[in-house]
């Protein structure tokens, strides 16, 4: 069981440290510190342990009538309101199991065709369209990607492995073909760097959990470097130490939606498109989904099951009975509702 919080430490350090102990990840530490100072700045900077369920219900409220957030939003908000209170204020009272969840819509994704993937990665060039082709050809998400290491590719077994997915899960994923000799030449780039820094004696890259001192050595090691390392170096906004990291995923889909205009797309396409049409496109191949659901690394096949509600729209589902209308050879009278070429029926209407 945790510990009481140390006297004398602010409240979002607290936070800091609850989060840390359970090794959440680094975005869920900035989402969780955001809500929680939105949530102590509403009410004029009240202490959490002097308000409850009132205060709660009414920031939400707030959310959702004012703001206009969205369902996943307001979860967000409230799963970090509740880690307060629970994990940082010991306080696990009976409103905390009342307030309810807003039902996140069943939203269908957007899926690109072969042709639209075609097109937007023939508008992207170096490590940013090698990065697309892997997205595209392996189902990864966009950190997964980023957060590759060097011993994670195993090109005599045409295989990469994603450390600590999604639900902290490991995977094996394919490593395609056509990636093969770009991604050689990306990892002499990346080793040119890993050499600049050995030289100029700097630290060396960031480790899972307590890796780095349980191997002091590894960060240093060309096999735990970054196979899509940033140009410069960064500080690590948890312990301050300025080093190589890997590429900032807002630079790859500002690079990824300047593709999508130049494609002329019509959809709302971002780097996760590219996981979608992944699994749809397997699906179109005759792939089972219980072999897609794998590769994606989805705990439910329920989640997989998105894809096949895809393919039922358009010309892998059922015919529309207009069609069949039209294909008689029997038409109707009025010519408004003939079947004709859309040139043919503008002349008739006017």
């Amino acid at each position: 069981m945790d510990s009481a919080p140390t006297p004398g430490v602010t409240l979002l350090e607290a936070m800091r440290r609850a989060i840390r102990t359970r090794h959440l990840s680094i975005r869920t530490e900035e989402q969780y510190v955001y809500w929680v100072r939105w949530f102590v700045r509403h009410f004029q900077r009240r202490h959490p342990r002097e308000m409850g369920a009132a205060e709660v219900q009414e920031f939400l409220a707030m959310l959702a009538n004012e703001r206009g957030v969205s369902a996943s939003t307001h979860n967000q908000a409230l799963s970090a309101l509740l880690f307060l209170y629970r994990a940082v204020l010991r306080q696990d009272l009976p409103w905390m199991d009342q307030i309810e969840r807003p039902k996140r819509p069943q939203r269908l994704p957007v899926i690109l065709t072969v042709e639209e993937v075609q097109a937007v990665l023939a508008r992207m060039d170096g490590e940013h369209a090698l990065l697309a082709r892997l997205l595209y050809g392996t189902g990864m998400r966009i950190m997964e990607a980023l957060r590759l290491r060097v011993k994670d590719v195993d090109f005599a077994r045409r295989t990469l492995i994603v450390r600590e997915g999604k639900g902290n899960k490991d995977r094996a994923l394919m490593l395609p073909d056509a990636l093969a000799d770009d991604l050689r030449a990306q990892l002499a780039c990346s080793r040119a760097l890993w050499l600049r820094d050995r030289a100029d004696r700097r630290p060396g890259v960031e480790m899972p959990d307590a890796l780095a001192r349980k191997y002091p050595r590894a960060a240093e090691s060309w096999a735990w470097h970054w196979v899509f390392p940033q140009a410069t170096l960064s500080r690590d906004p948890r312990s301050g130490v300025r080093r190589r990291h890997h590429l900032f995923d807002q630079t790859f889909q500002r690079a990824f939606k300047r593709a999508v205009v130049d494609a002329q797309l019509r959809k709302p396409a971002s780097p996760h498109s590219l996981r979608h049409a992944f699994a749809t496109h397997l699906l179109q191949a005759g792939y089972d989904i219980r072999t897609v659901q794998e590769l994606l690394g989805h705990a439910d096949v329920s989640t997989t099951m998105i894809y096949t509600h895809v393919l039922k729209v358009g010309g892998m589902g059922v015919r529309s009975p207009l069609d069949a209308l039209c294909a008689t050879r029997a038409a109707p009278a009025d010519p408004l509702f003939r079947c004709r070429e859309p040139a043919a029926r503008y002349a008739t209407l006017h």
